[in-house]
């Protein structure tokens, strides 16, 4: 009925939308009054752009405003509702087309609603979609093998041995801190709790829940739900010499992104992982790699630590986001000393390991390992760091740095980069920000080159729309 209700008030804003451009396209005269000129210099900017924001008598205004008395407001939206997405293009209610360089923050990889994913999908529902674990199924051990197996073939961390199988990247790393909290408890003396510290890094994004958020080192997330859990300690990546002191005997686990993501995409050096990866076997702390952004070929390998010497390989390694391409599912891989070190009844979940989620996860890890995705990654980098370079050109001063690998980019600008945004979306581009003055660029792997250099142009026309 709610739905219905919802469909029903759309149809209606329909014609105020449409009375709204033609009003726009048909204005030939200027108001005198101040106000007025207000919407008039409006209708002039509207009519320049081809996807400016809905009107407020838009179909999607109408729709947000009989939505969010009935939402917890934890988002800023942009106005556009999205309801239609076809590889790499999102459609919104006012069937505008938008193409998508956010792949739904790296979710996405194998572009909006593939095929083949969702006929997977449909045939599976109609099959068997949950049982509990409880019980056996066939997908669950399935995705599981094919992980670590990939993950061996792949060059990633080469005593894989097990997965858990959860709903999100942050159950996974849950999961890889309680396992860590677990080891150190059972091999520690008399089960001592001297052991427990968990070191991150700052600029780090673990997740929202208690135990990965506690080791998100950002007082806008933290503040406002402390006291978070006790013993964690916060370093800074890239500080090889601060090892020793910040990775101690008392410390059980520690977590780092080998490609930030919401940091800012930095990117930790090959030699500062291998000398933390050292110093975490010196005092027996559990490595965790967390790849739940910059994993699963983003770099143009599977893992975006599979290019490091063993020596640098973690003991866990955490997955989602585009583990499931946007159907909710998240994996925690672990070598056999943690492996061994859990227990029936340690951890579990309800909906984790469902038939559904891993039937189509099983696909996308297939195609997603494939080498010739994975080779069009590097080259497909490429492309954007050229169009990177001829921003940088035509406008000096605003281009700082770019960092990343593949397709997971951060462009370093000396400015709020909000107004660039919201330019390039009323022309039909959707990008995102990450850390401080970073536009942050992770669209589906499976982008054409073509697509790449229609985005890139429309984001230099947006960068010059705000330079007037």
């Amino acid at each position: 009925m709610a739905f219905r209700t919802s469909l029903r008030l759309v149809a209606a804003a329909r014609p105020a939308a449409a009375r709204s451009a033609r009003f726009y396209s048909q204005a030939t005269t200027v108001p005198t009054s101040s106000a007025s000129s207000v919407t008039a210099a409006q209708i002039k900017r509207d009519a320049a752009l081809s996807h400016p924001d809905p009107a407020e008598d838009s179909a999607s205004a109408a729709l947000v405003r009989e939505h969010a008395p009935y939402m917890v407001a934890t988002y800023a939206r942009p106005p556009p509702v999205f309801v239609k997405g076809e590889g790499s293009y999102l459609w919104d209610i006012e069937n505008k087309r938008y193409l998508d360089f956010t792949a739904g923050i790296a979710v996405n990889s194998l572009g909006h609603c593939d095929p083949e994913i969702a006929t997977l999908i449909a045939q599976q529902a109609k099959t068997l979609m949950h049982a509990s674990n409880l019980y056996y199924n066939p997908w669950t051990g399935t995705l599981s093998k094919l992980l670590i197996q990939q993950t061996l073939a792949s060059g990633g961390m080469h005593d894989a041995t097990a997965a858990f199988i959860c709903n999100s990247g942050s159950e996974a790393n849950e999961a890889a801190i309680k396992f860590a909290r677990k080891a150190a408890k059972v091999t520690s003396p008399s089960g001592s709790n001297t052991k427990h510290e968990i070191v991150s890094f700052h600029n780090a994004f673990h997740g929202r829940t208690m135990g990965s958020l506690s080791a998100t080192p950002n007082p806008k997330y933290q503040a406002p739900f402390a006291p978070l859990i006790p013993g964690c300690r916060v370093g800074t990546l890239n500080d090889t010499a601060a090892l020793p002191t910040l990775v101690t005997p008392q410390t059980c686990a520690v977590l780092v992104e080998p490609i930030q993501g919401e940091g800012g995409v930095q990117v930790a050096s090959d030699a500062f992982l291998t000398a933390l990866a050292r110093r975490c076997r010196e005092v027996g702390a559990v490595l965790i790699y967390d790849e739940i952004q910059c994993g699963l070929s983003r770099t143009g390998r599977l893992w975006a630590h599979a290019h490091l010497p063993r020596e640098a390989h973690p003991d866990v390694v955490t997955t989602a986001k585009a583990l499931g391409n946007g159907f909710p599912i998240g994996a925690t891989l672990v070598n056999g000393w943690v492996a061994e070190r859990i227990k029936v009844g340690d951890h579990g979940t309800t909906f984790g390991g469902n038939p559904l989620a891993c039937r189509v996860a099983v696909r996308i890890v297939e195609r997603l390992a494939e080498g010739g995705l994975q080779e069009g990654v590097v080259r497909k980098g490429e492309v954007f760091r050229e169009g990177f370079e001829r921003l940088r050109e035509r406008f000096p001063g605003l281009v700082e740095e770019v960092r990343g690998k593949g397709l997971i980019l951060g462009v370093q600008l000396s400015e709020d980069p909000a107004a660039i945004v919201k330019a390039a979306r009323e022309r039909g581009l959707l990008v995102i920000t990450a850390g401080t003055n970073t536009l942050r660029f992770v669209p589906s792997l499976v982008m054409s080159e073509e697509e790449i250099r229609e985005g890139l142009g429309i984001l230099e026309e947006a960068v010059a729309a705000t330079r007037k």
